[in-house]
């Protein structure tokens, strides 16, 4: 089932791509493992994928313990200043800085030990209570601010776009956030990369790929419905 599930949404990838005329190349699959066993990430290891993303600490820590050392540990989850301690050296990408707060805390403890650390900023793009992330309005201040924490890489923006169940909701936002990352690109802020947009899960991830995304984010499409009760 899992490799199915995969072809699809490989396919789906390509033809987004097709679609937007762009390299298929130009967008990474992350596999959204949270809540998911070891059984089934390995299944999906074995099928090809590299890239996995995780949304607690402690979980993700637990999987990089047993599971194969070649694979690009992304945490996508909200990140709290307590647990960034745990993270540092083992996450590839950290998709969910949205504070200046939690990007010295970042720089805190990777200046312990002496790494760089690639992230992005979150954009709550369509400004949701639910949800964290910098407002668009302020995304170009924060990411000022971060830009001078010497330890800190900012590689792109991330969002979460909003459960809807026409995609084409979406595209507003995601042409949104392509738009910023533009704005920001222009303004030729020392140690700032736009290069990577986190953005498009299961439901609108083709859209987001045809609006710019350069890494999507799938889980339910992969994995199947996940249990929240472990």
């Amino acid at each position: 089932m899992l490799r199915e599930n995969l072809n699809q949404v490989e396919e789906n990838i390509v033809n987004a791509c097709k679609k937007a005329g762009r390299e298929r190349s130009e967008v990474t699959l992350i596999a959204v493992s949270k809540t998911k066993p070891i059984e089934m990430l390995q299944e999906v290891y074995d099928a090809g994928i590299r890239e996995f993303g995780e949304n607690k600490v402690q979980e993700m820590c637990d999987k990089i313990e047993v599971l194969p050392k070649d694979i690009r540990w992304n945490m996508i989850g909200h990140l709290q200043t307590n647990k960034v301690k745990y993270l540092i050296g083992k996450a590839s990408l950290i998709h969910s800085v949205d504070s200046l707060h939690l990007a010295e805390e970042i720089e805190k403890q990777a200046a312990k030990k002496n790494v760089l650390v690639d992230i992005l900023v979150e954009v709550n793009i369509a400004n949701e209570a639910s949800k964290f992330g910098t407002t668009k309005e302020d995304a170009i201040c924060l990411v000022r601010e971060i830009s001078r924490l010497p330890h800190l890489r900012i590689k792109g923006l991330m969002t979460i776009a909003p459960m809807v169940e026409n995609p084409e909701d979406n595209r507003l936002y995601f042409r949104q956030i392509k738009e910023l990352s533009v704005d920001i690109e222009s303004q030729n802020i020392d140690n700032v990369s736009m290069k990577v947009l986190s953005m498009g899960m299961t439901g609108d991830y083709m859209v987001a790929i045809e609006e710019g995304a350069t890494m999507v984010r799938v889980g339910t499409g992969i994995f199947g419905k996940r249990n929240y009760n472990i």
